[in-house]
């Protein structure tokens, strides 16, 4: 396996060794998250205790990891190692558990929040935000399986609404708490508003401008099994820049930023506890009184 690409002149190595840096990062604070949530789990007992958010977190992060050591663009199957870990069969198959268990963190979070808030309209978006990520993985295998960027588009466009709904959602619920909590989820909220503008703005027409430029040149696409069979077996190997510049501002992002709002939704179960004493309560209203007719006897 040559490393002669390993140059500090080939900004592609710049590029991944800041991935594997991140993704060094990521993992000790999933590890110094671990110990805390240990710590305050009281008395019970250490083989039983498990916090869901964390095993989802974990998921995701050694996921991420996984996916910056090895990176690669699904569509085109170029690679930066010669490995069949590299192939979009292993990776695609990795990246849909991580974020099928990134989305079950997100809604675990939202519904929780809309239930300590009495918010129907947060658990119900809690509750579509699985269904509507599957549907999204089920476009993104199609995309990659017959090289059809359609499916990149739609993919990233349930994404897009997914998260404009659970920001809808975050800012109806800012006014039901207050202090560090209603912080918090304002800081979501605005952090998710930042996330929507970039698929809106960047990342899908990114997708939907690679699909007009195929459809005009006429590409010939992928039937099912001839492509999970390339799927399978065929990976491109290049360290050219010109070959992964668009591929780096939304990997960087996503194998950053992304995973560290998992590890904030796991960080969730540190202070759950405290989320009804931020919780606004709703002004007692005063029954209205009726009159009372009161009968005087004349002497």
């Amino acid at each position: 396996m040559s490393v002669a690409w390993l140059d500090w002149s080939n900004p592609v190595a710049i590029w991944w060794g800041f991935l594997l840096l991140v993704s060094a990062v990521n993992i000790a604070a999933l590890l110094w998250l671990r110990g805390r949530l240990r710590g305050s789990r009281g008395d019970k007992p250490a083989a039983t205790w498990i916090e869901p958010l964390l095993l989802l977190c974990a998921v995701y992060v050694l996921g991420c990891a996984f996916r910056s050591i090895l990176p690669r663009a699904d569509v085109q199957r170029i690679v930066l190692f010669d490995t069949w870990l590299s192939s979009v069969m292993v990776g695609r198959s990795v990246a849909t558990v991580a974020e099928l268990c990134f989305a079950a963190q997100w809604a675990i979070v939202l519904y929780t929040l809309g239930k300590v808030a009495n918010s129907d309209t947060a658990k119900n978006i809690a509750k579509s935000i699985v269904p509507i990520i599957v549907v999204a993985e089920i476009f993104s295998w199609s995309a990659v399986i017959t090289t059809n960027f359609l499916g990149n588009v739609l993919e990233n466009s349930l994404w897009t609404i997914t998260f404009l709904l659970i920001g809808i959602a975050l800012s109806r619920l800012v006014p039901r708490f207050r202090g560090p909590a209603q912080f918090a989820i304002a800081a979501a909220a605005a952090g998710i508003a930042a996330y929507v503008v970039f698929m809106a703005t960047v990342d899908v027409p990114m997708y939907f401008g690679r699909w007009q430029a195929d459809l005009a040149s006429g590409k010939d696409y992928f039937g099912l099994a001839a492509g999970l069979h390339d799927v399978a077996t065929r990976w491109i190997v290049t360290h050219d820049i010109t070959q992964w510049r668009d591929e780096i501002a939304w990997m960087s992002l996503y194998f950053s930023t992304a995973v560290w709002g998992s590890l904030g939704l796991a960080s969730f179960g540190l202070v759950k506890h405290l989320l009804p004493r931020y919780r606004v309560r709703a002004p007692l209203t005063r029954a209205a009184r009726r009159p009372v007719a009161v009968r005087v006897r004349s002497s």
